[in-house]
């Protein structure tokens, strides 16, 4: 379905209040044309040489001002009620962008950068905005305006009015050659600002990582040649604008006054009956309103054009495939885990697991242990089917996890990172993240559980202690304390701990060690292990190795074999030692 036609069915959402607007429009169409009318009625039949005839000029020319005033009343509602339906238009529209986005999957997000996302979302929906509420708007004035223009030209003089007719396939012409450029111009304009807007986030994000290797100008630069190339396009873009809007209307202006001054100079010597004077006015009056409409339509065409390829990327993020977010509910599992043969790509057959199987029973907790890129997270990833495996299947209490919903499995999930997200907000409101079911005092009682009352006594305001994006003004074991207790107060039967005591001071640790006791009792617990001392008490121990479990026992099994795990349990000890 193309770009226009969708962008059509959104308006037809909203088409009784754009109806209403457009049938105010035609409304005060109707008045404005009936002006000159009523002017040139006048001059030919009340203001005759010798014969004024004042009292009815007097009333044609209080219904001459009259329906002016009708007309600034209809076009006013007219405003109100097609803005209204224009809003309402990207209001949905926006509406349906951010809903979708949360039903993608996160392999979306990993493989693009935040900022072009952003864009989408933001810049582009605003110049979808620009489209209903300025440029079809303007449209359906103009058009309306020009129809009802070359009904009363017809009226006055059949001849001429076919004649100026000319400049509708004129305008139509020239609306297709612009298009043939502006339509590569924008595309380009918009992908840069995605470009630009990802730079923005990406640079924002690492400005530490910037300023502390000093790349401050070699960002300026990479950000300056993608500034450049987008003010070169925009460059282009302008000069098509500007032959465009006023040089083209004016040409065709000047054109049609020319032959109008011919047609009627010439009809004034070969016809016995010269063209009165009211018909002169009429007719250069309705030439002059015609030329208005027109002006306003080609003026419109760059914004067309920007808005349509900004459609054109907003459904293109619409058409990425999603999974409705599921309201359904289901009892809280045992937390029983099987992994079955499961072997899991991210990209074609590059696989980063390979026949994965053990089993996790209720409370117990299983350490994953392997170099960068041994599989751990991808582990991770599918139990928590942010992806699903190519081969084998993951069981939960014996049931297929593929077989289930994504969000009522994670329903009874919990996950602290090594690197925990605090979002804008309170202390109060990142630990029950605004969920009804979770109270104050569900808040207090489960940072109290974990310890982190006492981390967070200094806070003059308590758990409504105002936090930032990303929690920048806390330290590492404050934010890691609240991803704690905001797992805690919602009563995982899986939690999985990336490893949450290695960006810590030591007095901290001692804090976070109790809560993750707390927080493991009676549940299943994955923790992904980067310091091997933190595990020693695990149930089980999967050693990971390009994908594969290379080793798989107890603590004292793996060091005792003297394999791989113990290699790597010596090496830590004696680094520590």
């Amino acid at each position: 379905m193309s770009t226009s036609k969708r962008l059509y069915l959104y308006a037809l959402q909203f088409k009784k209040t754009i109806l209403i607007g457009l049938f105010l429009l035609t409304l005060a169409v109707i008045a404005d044309v009936a002006g000159p009318f009523i002017a040139k009625y006048i001059i030919d039949h009340h203001m005759t040489p010798g014969n004024i005839e004042m009292k009815p000029i007097i009333v044609l020319l209080m219904i001459f001002f009259s329906l002016s005033v009708f007309t600034a009343i209809f076009r006013f509602f007219m405003n109100i009620y097609l803005q209204r339906g224009s809003n309402g238009v990207v209001q949905q529209m926006r509406k349906d962008v951010f809903g979708h986005i949360q039903t993608l999957p996160i392999e979306y997000f990993d493989n693009l950068p935040t900022g072009k996302i952003v864009a989408r979302v933001t810049n582009d929906t605003e110049a979808l905005r620009n489209l209903y509420v300025t440029v079809l708007s303007q449209f359906a004035t103009s058009m309306i305006t020009i129809g009802g223009v070359y009904i009363a030209l017809f009226i006055l003089n059949w001849k001429m009015a076919l004649f100026s007719l000319i400049l509708i396939p004129i305008v139509y012409l020239w609306m297709i050659f612009y298009r043939k450029y502006a339509a590569n111009y924008n595309h380009v304009i918009r992908t840069k600002i995605a470009d630009i807007n990802a730079m923005i986030n990406e640079s924002i994000n690492g400005m530490t990582i910037i300023q502390a290797f000093r790349r401050e100008n070699q960002m300026k630069h990479e950000f300056d040649e993608m500034n450049d190339e987008h003010y070169e396009y925009n460059r282009k873009l302008l000069v098509l604008d500007s032959a465009t809007s006023f040089n083209l209307v004016g040409i065709l202006r000047l054109l049609m006054f020319a032959v109008f001054v011919y047609f009627f100079g010439m009809q004034s010597v070969s016809l016995p009956e010269a063209v009165t004077a009211g018909t002169l006015y009429a007719f250069v009056d309705y030439i002059t309103r015609l030329f208005s409409p027109i002006t306003n339509l080609v003026n419109q065409f760059s914004q067309l054009e920007r808005s349509l390829v900004a459609g054109a990327r907003v459904f293109e993020l619409l058409d990425v495939k999603g999974e409705a977010v599921s309201d359904e509910h289901m009892e809280r599992y045992e937390g029983n885990v099987t992994f079955e043969q499961v072997s899991f790509a991210y990209q074609d057959d590059e696989y980063v697991l390979k026949n994965i199987q053990f089993a996790a029973k209720k409370g117990e907790t299983i350490a994953l242990v392997g170099h960068t890129g041994s599989g751990k997270s991808s582990i991770i990833n599918l139990l928590f089917r942010f992806y699903d495996p190519q081969k084998g299947r993951i069981l939960i209490d014996g049931k297929n996890i593929n077989e289930l919903p994504r969000q009522t499995i994670r329903e009874h999930m919990g996950i602290v990172l090594q690197d925990p997200y605090l979002f804008t907000g309170t202390i109060g409101s990142n630990i029950s993240l605004n969920d009804k079911r979770i109270s104050r005092e569900a808040v207090e009682k489960a940072l109290a559980a974990v310890g982190g009352d006492r981390v967070l006594a200094k806070f003059e305001k308590g758990i409504d202690e105002p936090v930032i994006e990303k929690g920048s003004t806390l330290s590492s074991g404050q934010r890691q304390l609240i991803s704690f207790a905001r797992a805690l107060a919602f009563d995982p039967a899986i939690l999985i701990l990336d490893e949450a005591t290695s960006n810590i001071d030591s007095e901290t640790e001692e804090i976070i060690q109790h809560a993750m006791d707390v927080l493991k009792e009676g549940r299943t617990t994955f923790i992904i292990a980067h310091r091997l001392s933190t595990i020693k008490n695990a149930d089980q121990i999967l050693v990971l190795d390009r994908g594969e479990i290379v080793e798989q026992g107890t603590h004292d099994e793996l060091v005792a074999e003297g394999g791989r795990y113990e290699q790597m349990y010596r090496l830590q000890s004696g680094a520590l030692s």
